[in-house]
């Protein structure tokens, strides 16, 4: 198996473990009778660990090297879910676990996905792509495994934890002793953080990426947190919801070797597009009533979620130098995570409009970043 392979696949499972409570919501729901105010705590336990690793550990994988960092990372992966099973009816167990989750997913992002680049050979932006299907791939496979458990298996807030378990234990098996990738040497730590501030202070990075980072997480979470909120879904609760997180991250999945080689302005443009066609979908959906078309908009809003990120990872490739990839990776991760925030703007809308027009201002808030964008690639010439 190729050593960046066996890299992606530590994203992979990190990813899984990651996304695979946001199927079991529902359960926790009825089974616990978690109120809208404990639900919205439990996303925010996953953001407060995830950020702070991120901004952290990236720039000691950048000295200490990647694998030193992701073999421990895995380890509390593995305890986080072991916390989630062990939760039982204590929302507090539950937010130690989401947040040792999101400790694990953001001490892992960044270094892992400069471990796949390092470790892959071929055009630019190679690497970029394989470390995005990777954390997507586990994205959108561990709620639909979960949710498809929680929905017909025994024990639904047990059960659906045990294939994320299995799955750490046999990537750890083949991942240890995969290559530590040769690297730029980081330099003195003023001089690094020179560097790094330089990149994300530039022109490219601040027109290009602030602005779109977080439609990657927004469009990707209002695909299933908002969209269902303002036209009913067909199907059982559980398992649908299960499903729409996977139609979402896996159509990002499938969308990204079409951007192979691509212009990554280009790819994250396409991805803003694909945004508000997905809104424009949901708008639709809303008017008529229709659980279906609100289904089918998770796959504009899923494309959208993938195009920019790939896009946004091969430009944070081509701006970063080689010795702070892994940094300045885990700023634009950061970015990305903002987007967590959207349910929540999209909750605030539907307390004051209806849902038409609620799809109706989320496509303008898109295009509203088309401009920078634009401005942003006509600065690199």
């Amino acid at each position: 198996m190729p050593a960046w392979t066996r890299a992606a696949l530590t994203l992979f499972a990190v990813g899984w473990g990651a996304n695979q409570f946001a199927a079991l919501l529902p359960v926790y729901r009825v089974e616990d009778g978690a109120t809208p105010a404990e639900v919205t705590l439990l996303f925010g336990a996953y953001a407060a660990g995830l950020i702070p690793a991120l901004l952290v550990v990236a720039p000691i994988s950048d000295r200490l090297g990647r694998r030193r960092v992701i073999r421990p990372v895995l380890a509390l992966s593995f305890v986080a879910t072991v916390v989630l099973m062990a939760s039982g009816h204590s929302v507090w167990l539950l937010l130690v676990g989401r947040l040792l989750a999101g400790v694990a997913s953001g001490a892992a992002f960044a270094p892992g996905t400069a471990w796949v680049k390092e470790l892959t050979t071929g055009p630019a932006g190679t690497g970029a792509r394989r470390a995005a299907i990777a954390l997507s791939a586990g994205f959108g496979t561990g709620p639909l495994v979960a949710g498809v458990l929680a929905e017909w298996a025994p024990s639904p807030t047990v059960l659906p934890y045990v294939p994320h378990l299995v799955l750490t234990v046999a990537v750890a098996a083949v991942a240890w002793t995969t290559p530590e990738p040769t690297h730029a040497a980081a330099g003195p730590v003023d001089r690094e953080a020179r560097r790094v501030l330089a990149t994300v202070r530039g022109r490219p990075f601040v027109l290009g990426i602030v602005p779109s980072a977080p439609w990657v997480f927004g469009a990707a979470t209002l695909a299933f947190a908002t969209v269902p909120a303002v036209v009913e879904l067909p199907g059982p609760e559980v398992a649908t919801g299960g499903a729409v997180v996977a139609m979402a991250l896996w159509t990002g999945v499938l969308v990204q070797p079409t951007r192979r080689g691509k212009d990554p302005w280009t790819t994250i443009l396409l991805g803003l597009g694909s945004a508000v066609g997905g809104f424009a979908l949901g708008l639709v959906a809303a008017q008529s009533g229709s659980g279906w078309l609100g289904l089918l908009a998770a796959l504009p809003l899923g494309a959208a979620y993938g195009l920019v990120l790939v896009g946004g990872l091969t430009l944070v490739e081509q701006l970063a130098d080689p010795a702070d990839l892994a940094t300045v990776t885990a700023v634009f991760y950061s970015l990305t995570y903002l987007g967590f925030a959207a349910p929540y703007l999209g909750t605030l809308l539907l307390a004051h409009v209806s849902g038409p027009a609620a799809m109706t201002v989320l496509a303008a808030l898109v295009l509203c970043v088309v401009p920078a964008v634009a401005a942003g690639r006509r600065s690199v010439g």
